[in-house]
């Protein structure tokens, strides 16, 4: 009792508190300047959708629906028309992008490399459906991101 006593009117923690101040004011900092200034990113970072074409223009998409089948937070809708020579391809390829949990299932289900998450991380969404995308949206992030999806569907090919 008489110790506690001696500890809080002698303020013994307070000065305890600054030392343990000075002692870190003045070493190196290890806050980063974000826009400036980025962390490292891991080679299978996932990040922001999108939707490849073939080289000839036509997209990938073939309406098979395993990556609305396997995700597992239900944030991919699909819907498919068949065309005259029987090829299916998707009216509505809509990603709910605050459902999404960015486990990279539907890349992984995609037969024919169609969708893709791509390590883009810097996006946000001001309004209520800004994070909604639909096939439009992400076809046009793939083909503006297509040098970059490529170079990372390259250096990835040795995990598969």
């Amino acid at each position: 009792m008489i110790r506690k006593f001696f500890k809080t009117f002698f303020l013994i923690e307070l000065f305890k508190g600054m030392g343990l101040t000075w002692k870190v004011l003045f070493t190196p900092k290890v806050t980063l300047r974000y826009p400036e200034e980025k962390t490292p990113l891991s080679n299978r970072f996932r990040a922001l959708h999108a939707l490849r074409r073939y080289p000839n223009g036509e997209e990938r998409c073939i309406g098979c629906k395993l990556c609305e089948s396997v995700c597992p937070a239900l944030a991919i809708t699909i819907d498919v028309h068949e065309r005259d020579d029987g090829t299916r391809r998707t009216t509505r390829y809509d990603i709910d992008l605050t459902k999404c949990i960015f486990c990279g299932f539907c890349e992984e289900a995609c037969p024919v490399d169609a969708i893709v998450e791509t390590s883009i991380h810097e996006y946000h969404g001001e309004e209520q459906g800004d994070l909604y995308f639909t096939k439009e949206m992400l076809l046009a992030i793939g083909d503006k991101y297509k040098s970059i999806i490529a170079k990372e569907k390259q250096a990835d090919h040795i995990y598969r």
